[in-house]
């Protein structure tokens, strides 16, 4: 009787150190993930529970939508969205467009400041028609703020990130007109976005407000460094 011979091809196999590389892939994967959300949430809660307790005024969890400083409709770059009733005060009159800060502490020097402009991308805001340094009255400052890990001192959309950690006595130096004016930090408090409380003028004395955003990353609420003129 005649035989016949076939020959039977294996079924592919695959290699236990594919299947090691597979597992280790995916759990990377799932760990990155899971790192990148923590990353992003942990300063948020931090401030939160331990930086938000701390200051003064009136903290109103506000209902808000506005999570990592992403909105559909606000663009925080520019300060006309900052303050929903914020008043249209007149500009001083002056020569000087730009002025410098620095605040040792946070590893900020000489921070372009801009008097009256609108673009936080480019330089921190001087607010049109409160007080220039030196003068009797508040000068109020904007600066954007973002998540602790993307902070550059030098980095307009980042520059204030670090202003919670401001406390009392702490130094800020401002250069206007070739003239240096030193202020420390008497009060850091935090506002609702409806409060425009921060444009009053004080004039007993000479005054310093340096705003931004806070929880990091968000623009919930606001946080106001309040500061004296002292002498250098």
């Amino acid at each position: 009787m005649p035989y016949r011979y076939v020959k039977k091809y294996p079924k592919p196999i695959r290699h236990h150190r594919q299947i090691r590389i597979s597992k280790f892939l995916s759990l990377f994967f799932v760990f990155l993930g899971t790192g990148l959300i923590l990353s992003a949430l942990f300063p948020i809660l931090s401030y939160q529970f331990f930086v938000s307790p701390q200051v003064t005024g009136l903290l109103n969890p506000a209902v808000s939508s506005i999570v990592l400083g992403q909105s559909s409709t606000l663009d925080t770059t520019q300060i006309s969205n900052w303050f929903v009733n914020a008043p249209k005060l007149p500009p001083l009159p002056s020569k000087i467009t730009h002025y410098s800060l620095s605040i040792p502490k946070l590893k900020i020097d000489q921070a372009v400041v801009k008097i009256g402009g609108s673009d936080l991308k480019k330089s921190l805001i001087h607010y049109q028609g409160t007080a220039f340094p030196g003068q009797l009255g508040t000068t109020v400052i904007f600066g954007h703020s973002s998540l602790p890990q993307l902070f550059m001192s030098q980095n307009y959309l980042t520059i204030f990130t670090y202003l919670p950690k401001m406390t009392k006595g702490d130094e800020i130096l401002i250069e206007f007109d070739s003239i240096l004016y030193k202020y420390l930090v008497e009060e850091v408090t935090e506002v609702t976005p409806d409060d425009v409380s921060i444009m009053e003028q004080r004039y007993d004395d000479s005054y310093l407000a340096l705003v931004t955003c806070v929880p990091p990353g968000t623009t919930i609420n606001r946080l106001v460094v309040r500061a004296k003129i002292t002498k250098i």
